[in-house]
């Protein structure tokens, strides 16, 4: 059989495996760089800030090339393998996000990877386990029964409406659980027995039928607990129609970790940084927050141009200083030492917006992608060519835009491909007279397969241009 070899760099190691491939194709000789050009404007810290909702964070490694445990809460002491378990009870509401890639085996064209989440109560008593919301996807699904999300080619801007949008796993999971939506392959909860491992999910990363042999899968809950337990993400190979018998995941629970990758840069190392990836469990699910004048109740529409950063990371700060990532509580030793880009965190925003002048005033609201910077630049830069690199593929939720007539238009989502250096289209203009105040509010879950940061921008109108005076027609000629 013929080996095949996946193209991963280790001076990428904070982007996706789909980034990684743009980000070598715009390096091929030929390809003339982008010129960067400055938009001075504000930059300001986002307001809010994170809940205290755990989240199992299972992303180290990405590329799965052996089986094992990939994250357990469970307690270390009696198991085969202690330090294999991080020993974080969880109760009450906690989240899990997992996302995954499997290039097959090196041997065979046709093998397939099993992912497991399972769970024991951490007491005498059963455990009632309910999922709130849930989705999950494939990079690519040749099995109706199992949802798929290839990497689309898709415009910058389109309309969610009936059909919805999505390109590549993590802007599927990310769109369905932004709609309220609950995939209809995750049941609606368990019962867990007490001193029993219960799976909650089995689901397969298959490669059988792909060109290349190459396929991921995203999975992210919203749990709520009625007691104490522990949960682990399992990886195990296994036939590519039937998952593995159930004493495969008791016997994988008491034995090592599957091999972690990219080992990260020490807190604080000068030199080049490695985020590397998470695998841990971290402190924060949802970021709110109401963007506000200092010490007022609203926000002035004198103030744009202006923009607050989403997902701003270590040395990823745009002259802000202000790091948005969740802290981990416990995490894997050589794996991130926090969770960088805060993949399946909620942003919940609202914009309490008043017109401060004495004229009407239009205001576009975007989110962007400009260059990654730590230093304060007056204002924010981007590229004046379009870069092949896709930073963002996932959707925004706005309410409080233009609508028709000029009044308010209720909930609007809009899915967003947002390249390197890219200045957003607008998701729509806010239109107020003197005095007028507009509620706006943003929702958005932070996508696997994006590159952080981005930034939210609230932007002056640009000016209509004056109607073209049309020529008036030329006589008729009387000749034939």
């Amino acid at each position: 059989m013929r080996r095949r070899t996946l193209p991963l760099l280790a001076a990428l190691a904070v982007l996706p495996v789909a980034a990684q491939v743009q980000a070598q194709a715009q390096a091929q000789p030929g390809n003339p760089a982008p010129v960067p050009s400055l938009r001075r404007q504000a930059v300001a810290p986002l307001p809010g800030g994170l809940d205290q909702v755990l989240v199992v964070n299972d992303n180290n490694p990405e590329l799965i090339t052996a089986p094992g445990i990939l994250l357990s809460s469970f307690d270390g002491k009696g198991r085969g393998v202690s330090e294999a378990h991080l020993n974080v009870p969880l109760s009450g509401r906690f989240d899990l996000f997992s996302h995954h890639v499997f290039a097959g085996k090196p041997e065979s064209l046709d093998s397939t990877l099993w992912i497991a989440v399972v769970a024991e109560p951490r007491g005498d008593k059963p455990v009632a386990l309910k999922l709130l919301a849930g989705s999950t996807a494939l990079s690519q699904s040749l099995d109706p029964t199992q949802p798929g999300a290839p990497f689309l080619p898709l415009p910058a801007l389109l309309s969610q409406g009936m059909t919805p949008v999505y390109a590549g796993p993590g802007s599927r999971v990310a769109t369905e659980l932004l709609a309220r939506q609950r995939s209809p392959v995750l049941p609606q909860g368990w019962t867990l027995a007490p001193a029993q491992l219960s799976p909650l999910l089995v689901l397969p990363i298959p490669v059988r039928g792909l060109d290349p042999l190459l396929n991921g899968r995203n999975l992210q809950l919203r749990l709520q607990s009625d007691g104490p337990l522990s949960l682990a993400v399992l990886a195990a190979f296994g036939p590519n129609d039937q998952p593995p018998p159930a004493q495969t995941w008791a016997a994988l629970l008491d034995g090592p970790l599957s091999p972690r990758e990219h080992k990260a840069s020490p807190k604080g190392a000068p030199g080049p940084m490695v985020y590397s990836r998470v695998s841990g469990v971290q402190n924060g699910s949802v970021w709110s927050g109401r963007i506000t004048d200092p010490g007022k109740p609203y926000l002035s529409t004198d103030r744009a141009p202006i923009s607050w950063p989403i997902a701003s990371l270590e040395r990823g700060t745009l002259g802000t200083a202000q790091v948005q990532t969740a802290a981990l509580e416990r995490f894997y030793p050589g794996t991130a030492w926090a969770a960088h880009g805060n993949y399946g965190v909620e942003y919940d925003l609202s914009l309490p917006l008043r017109n401060t002048s004495s004229r009407p005033v239009s205001l576009q609201l975007a989110l962007e992608a400009p260059l990654k910077s730590d230093q304060n630049q007056a204002g924010l830069r981007f590229l004046t060519a379009p870069s092949r690199a896709v930073m963002f593929r996932g959707t925004v939720e706005v309410s409080g835009l233009d609508g028709p007539a000029g009044r308010p238009a209720g909930r609007q989502s809009f899915h967003l491909v947002l390249r390197h250096g890219q200045q957003g289209p607008a998701l729509g203009t806010v239109t107020l007279a003197p005095g007028a105040e507009r509620q706006l509010r943003v929702r958005l879950i932070y996508p696997a397969d994006a590159t952080p940061p981005q930034v939210l921008s609230l932007l002056p109108a640009p000016a209509a241009e004056p109607p073209v005076k049309q020529s008036p027609p030329a006589p008729a000629s009387s000749q034939p």
